[in-house]
């Protein structure tokens, strides 16, 4: 028999005013499973996060974890963000950045100072970073400070890992090392891992399953099942060609060569066709809104 399901949408819709960004969305991830959530900007891939997070509410359909509805501030859930330079004056070191993630988010009674240590140790052994604990967070590099936030992640040893496009603007090294450290949670831990990329290849040795969102569609299967040129074809209701290049997957489009999955035409991307910003927020998604307003 198959595991339970951590995470379960059932007939889940998310739209904003009339603009749908999916519905009709059936899908279990189990634990150990790493899906890989791909598409273009605005096609609602961080709204899907959010609403494991409970910052977000579907228009009809449900979202659990382990058989519960969605809950604000669970322990069950942790979150690798985007990569954000964090600001000089900070004045924190990177084990006190690690430790909120162990004790910060509790009300009442703490944790030991002593208990609160040792697991910081353990955390930062975790993600390789022990070598600059006692530094300053803001002397850090980008790839640096992205360990520490997925150390504060797994400080909970959640059930589920939401990871929201956590190595852009990270180089290749640091790449692979996060994507590592996230399925290494997967395999030992048991914890199911939703991230979401514009970039498949740094962890292609890792996924199970692909969910591909793309014009109000979507598409759910393995890779190799996803990543074909029809199946791509059909999302974006234009001729997509899917390449595979020295292990790599690489898009053709009729604007020319981009890596999957972010097929770029003048009218999804800025000016001259090119790309928006990655890392700005998606356009014409939800707006948030409190848990249990909305679907009734």
């Amino acid at each position: 028999m198959p595991a339970e399901p951590i995470v379960s949408f059932q007939h889940a819709r998310l739209a904003f005013g009339p603009r749908v960004l999916w519905q009709d969305l059936d899908l279990d991830v189990r634990p150990g499973e790493f899906l890989a959530v791909l598409g273009p900007n605005g096609s609602g891939k961080t709204s899907f996060i959010n609403t494991m997070l409970g910052t977000t509410v579907l228009e009809s359909g449900t979202v659990r974890i382990e058989g519960k509805p969605v809950r604000r501030g669970s322990e069950l859930v942790g979150l690798i963000p985007q990569q954000r330079p964090i600001a000089d004056h900070v004045p924190l070191r990177a084990r006190d950045l690690v430790a909120l993630g162990v004790d910060g988010h509790r009300p009442g009674v703490r944790l030991a100072r002593r208990k609160v240590a040792e697991r910081v140790d353990e955390l930062l052994e975790l993600v390789g970073a022990s070598g600059y604990g006692q530094r300053p967070v803001a002397e850090l590099s980008g790839g640096e400070q992205q360990r520490l936030r997925a150390a504060q992640a797994l400080a909970s040893n959640p059930r589920v890992l939401l990871c929201d496009e956590p190595l852009l603007s990270l180089d290749l090294h640091h790449q692979q090392a996060i994507s590592e450290v996230i399925h290494r949670q997967a395999v030992q831990a048991g914890s199911a891992v939703i991230f979401v990329t514009h970039e498949i290849n740094p962890i292609l040795p890792y996924v199970d399953r692909v969910l591909y969102l793309a014009g109000g569609r979507f598409h759910i299967g393995t890779v190799d099942e996803v990543m074909q040129s029809e199946v791509l074809s059909e999302l974006y209701g234009s001729r997509v060609e899917v390449l595979r290049v020295n292990g790599r997957i690489v898009v053709v489009t009729g604007d020319g060569e981009r890596q999957v999955p972010d097929p770029v035409t003048p009218e999804e991307g800025g000016p001259d066709g090119q790309a928006a910003p990655k890392g700005e927020p998606e356009t014409g998604e939800p707006e948030t809104r409190e848990p249990g307003t909305a679907g009734r």
